[in-house]
């Protein structure tokens, strides 16, 4: 039989076995859908959580002040430690390991209103990195620079919701003065509207940014602190793989500066978005590696499906497998015809399956997804997985009927009656 009329054949056998065969497809086809599903879903939890980690900042620690709780250098313990200006460049000068380390001053209590409204908004200063480490991005105008950091200039970069209730809608922010504490400052920028999953001292689309110098001298820290006092250090790592070396030289060389001992994490909590992002990422893959197992064992439930339909198949065609040896027809020939059909029925459904899943993540991503999820992310590595397994399956669900029905004697059978 030549391999056209063998495929014919083998379609007609299906066709006429419509029931047994589309139950035998259905459940190849799931499995192909759960893996697909299940990883993309996976994938888009930890894109969409790695996206809001990112409009936080990008690799940022967060170096607060605190109270030392051991003994150094004959100072006692209990005594709180408050970060200066000298800090900031020390730690810029004598940590390798790290990019920038910013300070960052905040008040709370500061009265901000515009020629249109008032309202209570977290005022704070920075360097001009600030911005790009912390990802405010720009929605009109621009952020802050070192000219203006330098000349301590009376500049102000608005939180998307603060420009909107400062100003009336529709009226341009830009150009215009905002007064904080009646102290005039120009509008120089808005950014751009973003989505936060945490934050350290209150979403950044309510908050008023100004340079840091200007900060200082309209705005200093409050006693106890004093004026050269700031609130928190934000430090990034040269690199994602440096960033523990990183976190060590920056507790040390602020140990050093504040005469306290450098084990002494009380004295300089750190919030390590790094370090929780790996976590996060750990969970995440262990989920979606969970997932796609649940969707390996379905797949595999799928291919029992297969053999056992195709040992009944070979039963109900035994005098049929009888006739065709008794005319002459080799083993070969009927292990191959019982073998393709054990395979086509495999790849119509994996191809049907991979349509159907990649078909609903596109559809489901249409609709609006939830903070914090990215939708359905289908990735090439979870096709070709799926591809692989369904390969593997069909192989073995094909392989012991076909040599079952190949091994039958033709004599037994033409015996052989159907129900008997």
């Amino acid at each position: 039989m030549v391999l056209r009329d063998l495929i014919g054949d083998v379609f007609r056998t299906l066709w006429s076995h419509k029931l047994r065969t589309f139950l035998t497809m259905f459940g190849i086809a799931w499995g192909i859908v759960s893996i697909v599903l299940m990883v993309a879903a996976g994938e888009g939890l930890r894109k969409g959580q790695e996206e809001q980690t990112r409009n936080l900042g990008k690799d940022i620690m967060i170096v607060f002040h605190g109270r030392t709780s051991l003994q150094a250098g004959g100072t006692r313990a209990g005594r709180v430690v408050h970060w200066e200006d000298a800090d900031a460049q020390a730690v810029q000068t004598q940590a390798p390991d790290c990019q920038d380390a910013l300070p960052e001053l905040e008040q709370n209590d500061v009265r901000t209103h515009s020629n249109y409204n008032a309202a209570s908004f977290l005022v704070t200063g920075s360097y001009p990195e600030f911005g790009d480490i912390r990802s405010l991005t720009v929605g009109s105008g621009r952020y802050y620079n070192w000219d203006d950091e330098n000349n301590a200039r009376r500049v102000a970069f608005l939180g998307s919701d603060a420009a909107k209730q400062l100003f009336t809608e529709g009226r341009n922010p830009l150009g215009e003065n905002i007064y904080l504490n009646d102290i005039p400052y120009l509008v120089i920028g808005v950014m751009q509207k973003k989505k936060q999953d945490s934050s350290y001292d209150g979403w950044d689309v309510n908050k008023v940014f100004i340079p840091y110098a200007a900060m200082h001298r309209d705005f200093p820290d409050k006693p106890p602190a004093t004026p050269h006092t700031f609130d928190q250090l934000i430090v990034t790592p040269k690199s994602v793989q440096q960033h523990e070396a990183c976190k060590g030289q920056v507790r040390a060389v602020l140990a050093k500066m504040h005469n306290y001992d450098p084990t002494d994490k009380e004295a300089c909590p750190i919030w390590d978005t790094v370090q929780e992002a790996k976590a996060f990422t750990q969970m995440t893959d262990g989920m979606k590696y969970f997932l796609g197992a649940v969707g390996v064992v379905t797949l595999f439930l799928g291919g029992i499906g297969v053999m056992n339909v195709m040992m009944v198949a070979v039963r109900e065609r035994t005098r049929e497998i009888g006739v065709r040896k008794a005319l002459g027809a080799g083993a070969d020939s009927i292990l191959r015809q019982f073998f393709i059909e054990a395979l086509v029925i495999a790849i119509v459904s994996g191809a049907i399956g991979l349509s159907i899943a990649y078909g609903l993540c596109w559809l489901v991503n249409l609709l609006p997804m939830p903070d914090f999820f990215a939708g359905l992310v289908p990735t090439w590595k979870s096709g070709v997985t799926a591809c692989a397994m369904l390969g593997i399956i069909a192989v073995i669900s094909a392989l012991l009927p076909a040599r079952r029905a190949a091994s039958i004697d033709p004599i037994e059978a033409l015996r052989f009656e159907a129900g008997g």
